[in-house]
């Protein structure tokens, strides 16, 4: 009977634990604005995936993250005929985008974001 609450109690820590660290913290990009610069940007989220400077000398880059949510696969009985039939396997990856845009100024400090 002991052990039996221990366990359930235990189990209940687990997922309690297992939850929280699910959670991610949202950054507040408004107060990041004019105060967060490119270089630091570059290390908290590595290189841009594209890049490009304004004719007024804004930098305007964006960080692309995929998430894949696995695959669908589509069977199809294709043909059927002699000897034996056959049939057409296609696999699709199935994944979403998250685009994070920041500007910058010229000296190099963020002036807008926008995340699609």
């Amino acid at each position: 009977m002991k052990t039996n609450r221990l366990l359930a109690g235990l189990l209940g820590l687990v997922v309690t634990l297992f939850i929280a660290g699910c959670v991610t913290q949202r950054i507040d990009w408004n107060g990041r604005v004019g105060a967060y610069t490119y270089d630091q940007a570059v290390k908290d989220f590595g290189p841009p995936d594209k890049q490009a400077r304004l004719t007024d000398g804004q930098i305007v880059a964006e960080w692309i993250t995929r998430y894949s949510n696995g695959s669908t696969t589509i069977v199809s009985p294709g043909f059927y005929g002699y000897p034996g039939g056959g049939g057409i396997i296609q696999t699709t990856p199935d994944y979403y985008e998250s685009k994070l845009r920041l500007i910058f100024t010229t000296n190099y400090v963020l002036t807008a974001w926008s995340k699609h």
